[in-house]
């Protein structure tokens, strides 16, 4: 594998696009030698976002399981607030609430190649709940949501922008979301 060129994914969110990030979000990734070489804004369907997000049982009795987390951190009762306190019902649940937001405005997809992008992509953008994010991350500097909040008004929560977690990860989804079209481009950065 040539670590120079290894590609992720990234795709800028509802909130980010509305909040009018999509040159910042760019820039982040420019200003630390990655190079943008596939972008492109899209409204997605739901059918597109229902299959970018894993269907598996384990994967949202996770999700699940995070949430009654947040509930218990907080001494609040999942089973009172939305209905259940079972892993995969509440998992489902806000899987729904991330479909929703996902198709609620227009996205950027991008795939952003160079050394280690996948890691480095990921240091950029900050921790995933944008309460615990770094300062100086995208997330950090342009997000103070939190699950908690999100919980209490039955959405996702919104975190600016999704980055491909692996390598594996990354590549399945520059498939899904790119296909075989011919949008990924190769060229030299300057001093490349």
């Amino acid at each position: 594998m040539n670590f120079k060129q290894e590609k992720t994914y990234v795709m800028i969110k509802p909130d980010g696009v509305k909040k009018g990030l999509i040159g910042e979000v760019i820039s982040r990734f420019e200003q630390r030698d990655l190079k943008i070489v596939a972008l492109e804004m899209f409204m997605p369907t739901r059918t597109e976002i229902d299959n970018h997000y894993p269907k598996d049982e384990a994967w949202i009795s996770r999700l699940g399981g995070k949430t009654l987390s947040t509930y218990e951190k907080y001494g609040l009762d999942a089973k009172k607030e939305l209905g259940t306190n079972d892993a995969l019902k509440l998992g489902k649940m806000v899987r729904g609430w991330l479909v929703d937001y996902m198709i609620s405005a227009p996205l950027v997809r991008m795939v952003v190649e160079g050394v280690h992008a996948v890691d480095m992509v990921r240091k950029i953008a900050g921790a995933t709940l944008p309460f615990l994010a770094d300062m100086g991350t995208i997330r950090g500097d342009f997000s103070n949501d939190s699950p908690a909040v999100a919980n209490a008004e039955k959405r996702a929560v919104m975190n600016i922008v999704h980055a491909s977690e692996t390598p594996e990860e990354a590549k399945h989804e520059i498939e899904f979301w790119f296909g075989k079209r011919k949008v990924i481009f190769d060229y030299k950065r300057m001093g490349e």
